[in-house]
């Protein structure tokens, strides 16, 4: 029996990008009878041309996982009942460390940052990451992508014009120090635990984020007797959120939804 009566969807934003971008998901997702919040990320609520205008931003820098981690925590065990998890790259991270935890009725993981000790030495993912670790350069100052940056990490294979629409639209500051945190302890997840059924999602063509590495993370969970799946979608890249397709991939979680027992 699937979920017949629709709970709450948490949506989960990952770095670099603005919460808003869960707008059209928000908004299909409740036309199928769910209610949904994406909340924001600590120090990042005001507009995304408003968070860009004040880089670099000393309040985001100093941003870690474990109190972004601790925050949705918080928002989770506030509803009325486990709600389903659905992030984006680290948000999707924060989706398996809060399933570690014992929170959600479901997660769903897109194109996300792996837990600690997966790694890939694919050139796309070192390139794409680079800049974002910040190495040699203060952490006390936020990072914010170039539109350069962006085009290779998030927006590779679109339209420039589309590409341009995307930064604007969605580009904010990121902490570098919570960037770094990915490849620490505070992204460790003990992959044997039972944990709630989770939907691993990758795309073919993202630098920031290889299908391989999504694919290690899902191989990583086959000991845990609990429910994992992967799905690998052709043609996307980091920004699958934005993409033209993201109503096939928003239509595949929910018949993955349907069909949990």
């Amino acid at each position: 029996m699937g979920i017949t009566q629709p709970p709450t969807v948490v949506f989960i934003t990952g770095a670099f990008v603005h919460h808003s971008c869960w707008n059209p998901w928000k908004t299909y997702f409740e036309s199928k009878g769910f209610l949904t919040i994406a909340p924001p990320w600590p120090h990042k609520s005001a507009s995304p041309e408003t968070l860009r205008n004040s880089h670099p931003n000393k309040d985001i820098a100093a941003n870690r996982l474990p109190a972004i981690t601790d925050h949705f925590d918080r928002i989770v065990r506030q509803l009325d009942q486990p709600p389903v998890l659905i992030g984006h790259s680290i948000g999707g991270l924060i989706v398996q460390l809060l399933l570690q935890r014992g929170l959600g009725r479901a997660g769903v993981a897109i194109h996300s940052v792996p837990p600690q000790g997966i790694f890939t030495f694919k050139l796309s993912f070192l390139k794409a990451g680079w800049g974002p670790l910040g190495f040699f350069t203060p952490t006390s100052r936020s990072f914010l992508m170039s539109f350069e940056q962006w085009k290779y990490a998030f927006t590779n294979g679109m339209d420039c014009d589309a590409q341009k629409e995307a930064y604007y639209q969605f580009a904010i500051p990121e902490s570098k120090l919570i960037v770094r945190d990915t490849i620490t302890p505070a992204a460790r997840v003990n992959f044997e635990n039972p944990h709630a059924p989770l939907l691993l999602t990758a795309g073919s063509d993202d630098h920031t984020i290889p299908a391989s590495l999504n694919y290690a993370n899902y191989k990583k969970y086959q000991k845990s007797n609990s429910t994992t799946d992967y799905a690998l979608f052709t043609g996307r890249n980091h920004f699958v959120l934005g993409q033209p397709t993201w109503k096939e991939d928003a239509d595949y979680i929910l018949n993955w939804l349907g069909k949990l027992a």
